[in-house]
This record gives structure tokens, C-alpha cells and sequence, in this order.
């Protein structure tokens, strides 16, 4: 199942898009779970993180959807974004948020699905790699596991060190080592859950990571992390 939210002020192109979706499911075999909103203030105030594709129109009352795009962006690298829109204008902006395409009001059928195809496709692809929501102030990421380096205990917090930045997230060390070992994460400290996927060597009893940093390698946890660095390089 897919989820994707409308983000229409406009009543009756809400209805158009709703009904274009439900054509889709029909001729293609897939399905959608689908929320609308009247206006991007709406999707950002509580954003979960949790959309796979939002469509969105540009041109709203409050809060316009290129300024929504951006907000959402803070929260959400990988949702896809279509633009609905009256005027090109206001649609080229759209590589500023990294957005799949855009459809140009009245939205023709035939347009609108083959860049919904686009999106779908592209969410099947995501599907396959692993992600985390976790909370942050103001609301919901959502993390790729790949871009995470490493991960270190800071009393009752997390800090988790990724490619695109550091994120302190409340929750204890322990349940997110339960949740992230069956995806190539060890612990080598007390302290600090490692992706094996970012090891690069082991020196001086320090584990060389892929981004140029070194986190500790405690004596009383060598043993087992080697072992399932082994394990996972396929040794």
C-alpha cells in the first residue's frame, strides 16, 4: 500500500484528484491510502514523516505549496513531491525541493498518470532500503539507515550521526539496538551502536568510520562486534 496526500484547496480539483487515484488503482492493480488537506498549514503542523507522495498545489490561501515543500523537507527527504499547478511559473521552482514533476490545472487524466507512475515506481524502489522514524523537535523524521554512521548514548538521549547531519532523539540505547541488529548494526561500547556498512578498519581499539571518524572499541565488546563485522563483511 501506498499512502499520498492531496494538498488542494480547491474543492472540486481535490475531487478530480481523488477520482484520478481511484482510476488508477483500477487499471494498474495498486492501492492507495489517501488523506486531503486544504492547505499546506494543515500536512506541517504534526508531520509525521509517514507519505510516500503528496500531491500538492501550488497556489494556496495560507500557506503556498512551494513554501509547504520546504517546510516538509526539513522533516522528509524522500517523500515525492508532484506539483498541481496553473502556471509553469510557479512549477520550475519545483528542483528547489527536489520534486518528481508537475501536472498544469485542468489536470489531464493521461498527464497526471504517467507521472503518477513515476512516483510509484520510485516508492517501490524505496521501499526495498530501511528507514526510522524518529521524533524530533517539532515533529516526525524519517531517516534512510544507510546514511546513518553511527549512533551514541547521551543519558536518556540519542544522538544519531548520518550523512546529512546529527539528530539528538529521545529513547534509550537498548530498544534501538533491538530494532537496527538485524540490519548490520553492532555495538562496540556501551555507548555507541555502529552501521557495519560504514567500517573501514579497526585501529588502536577505535573503529574507523567511512565519513574519517573513529568512535571507541571497548575491550569487553571487541570480541563480539568483531565477530559479527565478520559475519557481516561474508567472512
Amino acid at each position: 500500500m501506498i499512502k499520498l496526500a492531496i494538498v488542494e484547496d480547491e474543492a472540486r480539483y481535490a475531487e478530480t484528484l481523488k477520482s484520478y487515484l481511484k482510476r488508477y488503482e483500477t487499471e494498474n492493480g495498486e492501492h492507495f491510502q489517501i488523506q486531503v488537506f486544504s492547505d499546506g498549514l494543515d500536512i506541517i503542523t504534526d508531520y509525521t514523516a509517514s507519505y510516500d507522495i503528496i500531491l500538492l498545489d501550488i497556489q494556496m490561501k495560507h500557506l503556498n505549496g512551494m513554501k509547504t515543500a520546504q517546510k516538509i523537507r526539513e522533516f522528509d527527504e524522500d517523500v515525492i513531491f508532484i506539483f498541481i499547478t496553473s502556471s509553469t511559473q510557479f512549477a520550475l521552482e519545483g528542483y528547489l525541493v527536489d520534486a518528481l514533476g508537475y501536472v498544469l490545472k485542468p489536470v489531464p487524466y493521461l498527464s497526471f498518470s504517467k507521472l503518477l507512475k513515476k512516483a510509484v515506481e520510485r516508492t517501490k524502489k524505496k521501499k526495498e532500503a530501511h528507514y526510522i522514524n524518529v521524533v524530533v523537535d517539532g515533529g516526525t523524521m524519517r531517516i534512510s539507515l544507510d546514511s546513518v554512521s553511527y549512533m551514541e548514548s547521551q543519558l536518556h538521549q540519542l544522538l544519531i550521526h548520518t550523512d546529512k547531519g546529527n539528530y539528538l532523539v529521545p529513547g534509550p540505547m537498548k530498544r534501538m539496538e533491538e530494532t537496527l541488529m538485524p540490519y548490520g548494526f553492532s555495538k562496540c561500547h556501551h555507548a555507541y551502536l555502529v552501521n557495519l556498512s560504514h567500517v573501514t578498519g579497526i585501529l588502536n581499539n577505535h573503529v574507523q568510520l567511512s565519513s574519517d571518524q573513529q568512535v571507541p572499541l571497548s575491550r569487553t565488546r571487541k570480541k563480539q562486534f568483531m565477530d559479527c563485522l565478520t559475519e557481516y563483511l561474508g567472512g
